[in-house]
């Protein structure tokens, strides 16, 4: 008797990416012993993207381009439309996918298999970053999770999720239910945040089974250079960022957190530990806080 193979839905962002596109789906459709079916959402394109998505969906059955015409203006809008609009009631499995990657051919197999290990209900993983002039550079996010970590970073890159059903349909829930968190400056960091805030087990794997292309058109890159990094920490300063840490605080309802105020966030850099996994990050995260307190909140 065959067994059945998983069934995964794979949500699928571009934006003018004809030039890499078709190398990232040729890797999914390699994918072993899983039953993938890929839906795109094309952000308004110059580059003939959508129509090279839509001749690719009349050679597949398991190619589905979604409605176009809509500017979303970055990748995290475009995700939160696919989570919102793809029917997920036939799938076992929801993964994400980037438009430009590369995909090692047991990429689903194995990730789908490390969920069942450790019974987790989302799974990510490092990447394998390499740039077009052949250097390669192993990004590693698979440092042990800490309690309120989701409130300031994600599980890793998003192309590396994956989701069962039911976590992937508490993302949806949580994007109708809360229309401001459609406007989250990342998917993949407000996928992490709602599933752990919800006691959903996240495992996170120090194993890559994808490459992961770098170039000037990313929008969210490895971050590996001085530069990647003190933008970053420039980001983090500008307190920018404090205000979708305070987004997810007011939507999950985490009462024991505030940052409204100067004695609230002061509190929370006590806790800086427990908010990033990585310890420099952890160093980070208390530097801006202490920073944030004494020139942000008013109250």
């Amino acid at each position: 008797m065959v067994k059945t193979q998983n069934r995964t839905a794979i949500l699928l962002a571009a934006y003018n990416g004809k030039q890499w596109i078709n190398e990232q789906i040729e890797s999914i459709f390699q994918q072993i012993n899983i039953d993938v079916h890929i839906f795109i959402s094309v952000d308004l394109s110059t580059d003939g993207t959508y129509e090279w998505c839509k001749s690719l969906e009349k050679e597949h059955e398991n190619v589905i381009v979604l409605d176009y015409g809509k500017k979303f203006g970055g990748a995290a809008k475009n995700f939160f439309r696919l989570i919102r609009d793809v029917n997920f009631s036939s799938f076992d499995y929801i993964a994400f996918a980037d438009q430009d990657d590369i995909w090692f051919s047991d990429k689903l197999r194995y990730g789908i298999s490390q969920m069942k290990k450790h019974r987790a209900e989302a799974y990510s993983a490092n990447v394998i970053a390499f740039w077009e002039e052949g250097r390669e550079k192993l990004i590693d996010k698979a440092q042990p999770q800490r309690e309120f970590d989701y409130l300031f970073e994600a599980a890793g890159p998003g192309c590396t999720y994956i989701f069962t059903n039911k976590a992937a349909n508490l993302i949806k829930y949580y994007l109708n239910q809360f229309p401001e968190l459609n406007d989250f400056i990342l998917h993949d960091w407000l996928s992490y945040a709602i599933l752990r805030h919800n006691q959903y087990k996240w495992f996170i794997d120090p194993v890559p089974k994808m490459k992961y292309r770098q170039h000037e058109n990313n929008q969210i890159g490895a971050n590996a250079s001085l530069i990647g990094k003190l933008h970053r920490i420039q980001t983090i300063l500008s307190g920018q960022a404090f205000d979708y840490v305070a987004m997810l605080i007011n939507v999950l309802k985490i009462d024991a957190l505030n940052i409204s105020s100067r004695i609230g966030v002061l509190k929370l850099a006590v806790k800086a530990n427990q908010l990033r996994r990585r310890k420099i990050d952890q160093i980070f995260a208390f530097i801006a806080l202490i920073i944030y307190a004494i020139k942000g909140p008013e109250k």
